[in-house]
């Protein structure tokens, strides 16, 4: 049986959507031999994670508070899945997303990550489309970091799917107190292929408790500093040379017969 991990960061005030994050995981059809596991960890420790489902395929974890980065990364270690990907505790997937991002990586034994469009799901149940949502295919190299220095970056970073290989490589989530998720993808794109899926795979939650409607989000000073990490971030693994690929994985993907 092939797992994809799916992993969740979740703080205590900011749980409530759980319940609607867990039934579009429960809506998704997997391609034969597949299965999905749910971890998540809570960026803290205060129970709020009691009021998940007995459901064997949730592993729940906590530990000390330190943002979303940290809980993320803490719960990579529990990963079992050849494939993982996130899901915000306020966000929800939409039906076939995980379908469609397993079958594309094994479609394309070269492309080692990919992302997909997200819709904003506002509290009155309406939806907006992003505005620059690169066309389907094969993404040419540094389309995410291009776009992300013009400050119109081309997708949402909570679309990924990537070998969890890789993203341990990388080190996970690295230590921001912000845009952790657009710091994976920049550092996916700098060493490896990626793909754009047609087809919407995410309902990003609008709603004044998110983390990005905070203040300190737009803080200049903090979001200079955190473009600035990501970018000489990208720019010394280009320099480095260093790349990677499926065919390093010691047992390629392939579709069950």
């Amino acid at each position: 049986m092939n797992l994809i991990s799916i992993i969740t960061p979740v703080v205590a005030g900011r749980h409530h959507y759980l319940p609607q994050a867990y039934e579009s995981l429960l809506a998704q059809t997997l391609p034969a031999g597949w299965e999905w596991e749910w971890i998540v960890q809570e960026d803290g420790d205060t129970g709020v994670l009691s009021a998940l489902p007995d459901d064997r395929r949730i592993r729940a974890g906590a530990g000390r508070a330190g943002r979303a980065a940290m809980a993320r990364t803490l719960g990579l270690a529990r990963a079992r899945g050849v494939l993982t990907r996130t899901l915000d505790a306020d966000d929800e997937l939409t039906p076939g997303a995980l379908y469609r991002d397993i079958t594309t990586l094994i479609d394309n034994p070269d492309i080692s990550w990919c992302v997909s469009p997200a819709v904003d799901l506002h509290p009155d149940g309406t939806e907006t489309s992003g505005p620059c949502d690169p066309p389907a295919g094969p993404l040419a190299p540094g389309t995410a970091a291009e776009g992300y220095r013009n400050n119109q970056l081309p997708v949402v970073g909570g679309t990924v799917t990537a070998y969890t290989e890789l993203v341990r490589l990388l080190g996970g989530w690295p230590a921001l107190p912000a845009s952790e998720d657009v710091a994976l993808l920049l550092a996916l794109e700098a060493v490896s292929r990626g793909w754009m899926v047609g087809t919407t795979s995410l309902r990003y939650r609008k709603w004044p408790g998110q983390s990005t409607a905070e203040q300190t989000f737009r803080d200049t000073d903090e979001v200079e500093d955190r473009r600035a990490t990501l970018l000489t971030r990208i720019q010394a693994f280009r320099r480095a040379g260093w790349s990677w690929s499926p065919s390093l994985l010691a047992e390629p993907l392939t579709m069950p017969a």
